[in-house]
């Protein structure tokens, strides 16, 4: 049981760096939530705070729905890990993984932290979680290395779809083997290990970045893993995720360009690609979100009115193939979300989640319709060492992305009690 704790809503305004006048806090303030006045907490005070229903306010989008993403591409360094085994049986001669890194790996290789994009993100952490990594963030690079990888099956530099099949000379397209967020997590070790890293303080990652933080927890061994954050995220797809991303698939295989995904680069299946990212930018935010920036307000287009929505929504399409997204991993990683699940050839379910000893921290975006708090309640429910948090807001999953004011409090917390 907590203690019971005083209210210092100045304080909790300093530590979640909101404007004097407050415009976009919520309202809601924290419940048994006091931070210190300083923008690092004491572990004394982190300890006195429930592990299992503490409420941060995030902050509220005001004047426009935020961008989840700025401009992504490939970026960073490469890896090659030889004779890499898929969960599968399917071994790879050689495969790439294009990485960044931030901050010095100290003497004793023991000070990284590993961060874990989401389904459409790369390497390069600055890019899309810039506000929560750098020197004096909550992920410090003056204190911490911190490693980031494209993910096995991306577009963005690692080994995927898109590459080319040593065996043919040609692209892989759908002849890529199938892979999981166990083998996404297994080949960041290899290379964390070819980095010289021998241990890692905490995996941080949300939506499929947060799956992967939980199979680090329940697979890794080498390089050894302290702790681990997963936002935004379940211990294994359900029929309602599966069944949204095949919603998903099936808009790609139905543009003719799709080809069965032997599209030549240059005609890539542009629509089918477009119409699954608006399906998806559905489901990333709320019905409140959408009716508060949009209404049934219009705009032309084209000498004609249409729906704001309508706009935005197809903006979102086109400029998600201008990013370079390619079709076949939108399937494959989709397909990988699909088959995650810790219990996978390690025996019952709640069994598995009561064997990861590590210390974690399980975050929750309230208004989450993919993703709904009561899946991440569950996890730490019965992971033993996990905390429960919740993030008070009103921008549904992409709240993990967007809410950086109180998603860093809350890491900056945690990674303070581990030391």
């Amino acid at each position: 049981s907590c203690q019971p704790l005083s209210w210092n809503f100045a304080a909790i305004m300093a530590a979640m760096r909101l404007g004097p006048a407050g415009r976009c806090f919520s309202g809601r303030i924290a419940r048994q939530f006091v931070p210190a006045a300083s923008s690092a907490w004491s572990a004394a005070k982190w300890r006195m705070l429930s592990p299992r229903a503490v409420i941060l306010s995030g902050r509220r989008q005001c004047g426009g729905m935020a961008d989840e993403y700025g401009s992504l591409g490939i970026s960073g360094n490469i890896a090659t890990v030889s004779d890499f085994m898929l969960e599968s049986g399917y071994k790879f001669k050689q495969v790439e993984t294009c990485y960044k890194t931030y901050g010095v790996l100290n003497e004793s290789r023991s000070n990284a932290i590993v961060i874990n994009h989401a389904l459409t993100g790369n390497a390069d952490v600055e890019s899309w979680w810039g506000a929560l990594v750098g020197p004096g963030k909550a992920v410090d690079t003056n204190k911490y290395f911190v490693f980031c990888a494209n993910v096995l099956g991306g577009c963005y530099g690692t080994t995927g779809p898109g590459s080319i099949d040593p065996d043919t000379g040609k692209k892989y397209g759908m002849s890529f083997p199938k892979i999981t967020i166990r083998d996404m997590v297994n080949l960041q070790a290899r290379t964390l290990q070819q980095l010289g890293v021998e241990e890692v303080q905490c995996v941080i990652g949300g939506s499929m970045g947060g799956m992967q933080a939980l199979e680090w927890a329940a697979e890794i061994d080498k390089p050894k893993l302290k702790s681990f954050v997963s936002l935004a995220a379940c211990g294994r797809h359900s029929a309602w995720q599966i069944g949204i991303s095949e919603c998903q698939r099936q808009a790609i295989f139905a543009d003719p360009a799709w080809n069965d995904g032997s599209y030549p680069p240059e005609e890539p299946p542009h629509a089918g690609v477009s119409v699954a990212r608006m399906m998806a930018m559905l489901t990333y935010r709320t019905h409140p979100a959408y009716s508060t920036k949009f209404g049934r307000s219009v705009v032309r287009q084209q000498d004609k009115l249409i729906f704001n929505v309508e706009s935005y929504l197809n903006h979102q399409g086109q400029k998600f193939n201008e990013r370079g997204f390619d079709a076949c991993t939108y399937v494959y990683l989709t397909k990988a979300m699909d088959a995650h699940d810790l219990e996978r050839g390690r025996g019952e379910y709640y069994s598995v989640l009561r064997s990861i000893a590590k210390p974690g921290m399980i975050i929750s975006i309230s208004s989450d319709v993919l993703y709904p708090p009561s899946e991440q309640m569950e996890l730490a429910e019965h992971i033993p060492n996990a905390q429960h948090h919740m993030i008070q807001s009103e921008e549904g999953h992409d709240g993990f992305i967007l809410e950086t004011r109180a998603v860093s409090t809350l890491i900056r917390g945690f990674l303070g009690e581990l030391q």
